[in-house]
């Protein structure tokens, strides 16, 4: 009995062509799944991109920057009926609340202040009473002097606390080239000869010495407060008592909307001015305080930049790195909003009412070049 073969019976034309469907539609499936993927990854670089260029466009595009400004600020977390931390005991009539737009004090509750917030008559009022006056100081080297000097003062003279006994002190290294000007009462000038260094970043941090020396040798037999200005800015709008407190600091206006992890802080562990993170970003064109904190930080910034030229370092943005990195171990007890020192390039911005220092128009490369 011959043994009994069986024959798998062959797949009809239907199944095969069934069969190899299914494994094209795996490949295909596959291949789809690899390109998703791979779609998923390029969109996933892409967005780590974004905000680097956003952070690049902002400072090089109006429509922008007037972008960023819809980003919202924190807000500030004071009580109804708590009072902040006094920097003043006219501080206690600042109204909080007026502004919902922007944030009106600080995590230790010191005021930031904003055009709505404050009455000026009752602050004049006060800060007459109490004897309150101002050291101006401003430094005015090479052809710094010749381009803004004179702008400067004459419009300080109409805005810059205004009603008070001020004492400007003009560092140059031209005290023949310094511009007259017609003060007001109470109002006097001292121009004072300083070394021009062959970079500006030199001339920029060494200021920090000349402020410390001057307010030692001059500044605190007469004046209760110290304000530090750049010379290339204008003032346009009321820049009064409002603004005196013990330790003054500056939002800058390019960085007040910005998210922390933008803001430029030095980043070199081997320099002094060295941050992880901080409060705000501060604006070295102008700051303030009672003479005995204006001398306190000038000489911390000198000693640090000092230092850092022994260790050959030289930081991210010089004398404002040193400035933030103090600021940020010593709290400000008034923060300044950045309608007091404004840039009209940065374009509309709402929480903006008012502007009480313009930047001039910049012009480094006529006017840092040896």
């Amino acid at each position: 009995m011959s043994e009994l073969q069986v024959t798998p019976n062959p797949q009809p034309p239907f199944c095969l062509f069934s069969g190899y469907f299914s494994v094209l539609s795996g490949k295909v499936e596959a291949l789809s799944t690899m390109r998703c993927f791979q779609n998923t990854k390029c969109t996933l670089k892409c967005l780590l991109w974004v905000p680097a260029a956003l952070c690049a466009l902002y400072f090089t595009c109006s429509s922008m920057n007037i972008f960023i400004g819809f980003q919202p600020m924190e807000k500030c977390t004071l009580e109804k009926g708590k009072l902040p931390t006094l920097d003043n005991s006219v501080d206690v009539s600042l109204d909080f609340w007026s502004r919902t737009d922007v944030q009106t004090c600080t995590t230790w509750k010191a005021p930031i202040i904003w055009e709505g917030m404050f009455d000026p008559k009752i602050y004049d009022q006060n800060h007459k009473k109490e004897g309150s006056s101002v050291a101006l100081t401003v430094f005015a080297v090479g052809r710094y002097l010749d381009e803004y000097l004179e702008t400067f003062l004459n419009s300080s003279e109409h805005h810059f606390m205004v009603g008070l006994p001020v004492s400007y002190y003009v560092f140059t290294d031209m005290p023949e080239k310094v511009p007259h000007i017609d003060l007001g009462p109470q109002r006097t000038l001292t121009v004072i000869k300083v070394q021009r260094h062959s970079r500006w970043q030199d001339i920029s941090m060494m200021r920090m010495k000349a402020i410390s020396d001057v307010i030692e040798s001059d500044i605190r037999h007469h004046s209760t407060h110290v304000f530090c200005f750049d010379v290339d800015q204008v003032f346009t709008g009321r820049f009064g008592s409002e603004a005196l407190g013990d330790s003054v600091a500056l939002l800058h206006a390019y960085y007040y909307h910005l998210p922390k992890s933008y803001y430029t802080y030095d980043r070199n562990p081997k320099s002094k001015a060295y941050m992880e993170t901080g409060d705000f970003y501060y604006h070295a064109a102008v700051f303030g305080g009672s003479w005995k904190s204006v001398k306190s930080l000038a000489e911390a910034c000198y000693q640090n930049i000092m230092e850092d030229k022994q260790n050959n370092v030289e930081a991210l943005w010089h004398d404002e790195s040193h400035l933030n990195k103090y600021l940020w171990l010593h709290k400000p007890s008034r923060v300044l909003s950045p309608e007091y020192c404004w840039d009209t390039q940065i374009g509309y911005r709402s929480d903006i009412q008012v502007t009480r220092l313009l930047w001039a128009p910049k012009q480094y490369d006529k006017l840092r070049t040896p």
